[in-house]
């Protein structure tokens, strides 16, 4: 080391590793163990006097940089006591405005080490942005933290670096100068490593989602991962009777899979899920948007223990009109044509029926009536029915109930939500807030089902829509879509002319017969995930054979309103817990 003069030995220059790359064995990473002297430990208020890095692959150091840096400020005379460095010695010294791009090159590419690694770089990342200088994306370790997960309270009551150089016998003892800490810290690091070699620990990915918790049976199993690809799709754990345990998705299954064998899974259902696992199966999918369509799918198939969402796709409540002379609001769970839902409770489904009943003058008595008779409830029973009148009505001076009704839920008339507005304001106007509260909130309820249910019809109501999507690898992924439901993915590679695709895609898609239900027939899930990717920034419509749109007088107005209703709910449920 020269003071007050960079030196960088080695050539060696690593190359950033994409995600697809993180299997990469320990031996063949390189690592870049960098330490830094300051004069105080606030990264954006004081500033870099020395920076000492190593850079090391497979056990061998292959470059060093070490510097002096002019901090252009006096250092504290307790800075100077502790790393011998005077104000006199960085008198040639280079800024850091020339030191740190030098040391980005030499670390680019690497993964980045250090001791207490959350100082050093909030100090590195300090001075890069007041450079305005890019700061690489770098994967840290922390050999602090790593300690703390390998070694026991026993043989390392202190994780100080004095004390872990004691600890490995390091070749270099720190001596807070940056570059001898530096490469004590190398040697610390081959320890720590040496320590987990024997527990299946071959990867920087399993390095740093290294945890002593995790049973050495339990991290053997990541075997199972090893034929799977680093592909887009769906796995599903197998147990003992070939039962399928659990399902999930991810754009890199391999990766996603062997995840569950280390420390970064800490949910106990998952790791008993494991313990009971046997084998992985999978479907390779064309892009993230397929594997998402067909896990909800073999969730539904399969109904795995393990997994609590997705396993019963029709469970919900839909408001719909009975069939008789004079119809009435009943909740249901398999919807029928023009019905109102999904709810995902009874009792929210109950309250927007009283809402919607009172609104539109439905009755809410629950005695059938005969076409030849007449509807006679009083109006002067408290709480009585909702379409309560002076006189008698017909079935023909009753039909305007469940016209309004349809009305509402095609999003032919607007009438029952202004009216509901109104009514709202009307309170709160006449100071009655916690009665406009209570209003507010089931029109919330209301407006959120119809806006979904609106939402989602307008796509299943379209007999086929393609639509792409560009791809990371500047190729195109491809959806056919048919009532609502994926009849069809792929995607064409860069260079590949992407309607020939598009064309084979039509070709061997999926029949869909649909039924005259909302969704004709396909479940809420499944419409509203092709819905959210079909909205999603950058996706553009092929072909269609109808329009896709929402009703003019619907819901989707109101979608803002709603979202700060929920707000509002939130922060008062927020304040209410506070106040105990």
């Amino acid at each position: 080391m020269t003071d007050g003069a960079t030196v960088v030995s080695g050539h060696a220059r690593g190359v950033q590793l994409a995600f697809d790359e993180l299997d990469q064995s320990l031996r063949d990473t390189t690592f870049v163990v960098v330490d830094l002297e300051t004069t105080g430990g606030r990264p954006g208020e004081d500033a870099i006097t020395e920076i000492g890095a190593v850079k090391v692959r497979g056990g061998r150091v292959i470059g060093e940089m070490a510097t002096l840096v002019d901090p252009g400020r006096s250092i504290p005379p307790a800075i100077v006591a502790l790393t011998g460095i005077t104000g006199a010695m960085l008198l040639d010294a280079p800024r850091i405005e020339r030191v740190l791009p030098t040391f980005v090159e030499f670390a680019r590419g690497s993964v980045l080490v250090a001791h207490n690694a959350r100082f050093d770089t909030a100090f590195l990342r300090a001075a890069a942005t007041r450079m305005d200088l890019a700061w690489p994306s770098f994967r840290v370790l922390c050999t602090v933290t790593l300690a703390r997960r390998v070694l026991t309270r026993d043989e390392a009551p202190s994780v100080k670096l004095s004390s872990l150089a004691t600890l490995f016998q390091v070749s270099t003892r720190p001596t807070h100068r940056a570059l001898d800490d530096a490469r004590a810290t190398v040697d610390v690091l081959h320890g720590l490593i040496e320590r987990v070699g024997n527990q299946s620990v071959h990867s920087y990915a399993e390095l740093v989602d290294y945890l002593p918790t995790v049973s050495s049976a339990h991290r053997a199993k990541r075997t199972l991962a090893a034929g799977l690809p680093h592909a887009p799709g769906v796995y599903l754990f197998r147990g003992p009777s070939d039962e399928v345990l659990y399902v999930g998705t991810s754009r890199n299954l391999h990766r996603r899979v062997r995840n569950y064998f280390t420390g970064s899974e800490t949910r106990g259902r998952m790791k008993e899920m494991v313990a009971l696992a046997t084998r992985v199966d999978h479907v390779e999918c064309s892009h993230a948007i397929e594997a998402g369509v067909r896990e909800l799918r073999l969730i539904s198939a399969h109904t795995p223990p393990y997994n609590r969402r997705s396993k019963y796709p029709r469970k919900g409540w839909w408001l719909t009109l009975t069939s008789e002379a004079f119809p009435r609001i009943s909740i249901v769970r398999t919807p029928a044509p023009g019905a109102l839902g999904p709810f995902s409770v009874r009792g929210a489904a109950a309250e927007a029926a009283a809402l919607v009943a009172e609104h539109t003058r439905l009755r809410s008595c629950t005695h059938r009536i005969a076409a030849s008779a007449v509807h006679n409830c009083s109006t002067e029973a408290v709480g009585g029915c909702t379409a309560a009148t002076a006189s008698p009505l017909t079935p023909e001076e009753y039909a305007d109930a469940p016209v309004a009704f349809r009305a509402l839920t095609e999003g032919a008339d607007a009438a029952v939500l202004d009216a509901v507005a109104a009514r709202i304001d009307a309170l709160s106007e006449d100071l009655l807030f916690e009665s406009a509260a209570r209003l507010r909130d089931r029109a919330a309820t209301l407006l959120t089902a119809l806006r979904s249910v609106q939402r989602l019809q307008a796509l299943a109501a379209i007999e086929q829509l393609i639509a792409a999507r560009r791809a990371d690898d500047g190729g195109w992924e491809f959806v056919v879509v048919r009532h609502g439901r994926l009849a069809s993915a792929g995607r064409s590679r860069r260079g590949v002319a992407p309607m020939p695709v598009v064309e084979a895609l039509v070709a061997g898609a999926e029949t869909v017969v649909p039924d005259a239900t909302p969704l004709r027939g396909a479940t809420p899930e499944e419409v509203a995930l092709i819905a959210r990717w079909l909205e999603s920034g950058g996706v553009r419509i092929v072909d269609t054979t109808d329009g896709w749109c929402e009703p003019a007088h619907g819901a989707g107005r109101w979608a803002q309103w709603c979202a700060a209703v929920r707000d509002v709910g939130r922060r008062e449920k927020e304040r209410t817990m506070a106040w105990g």
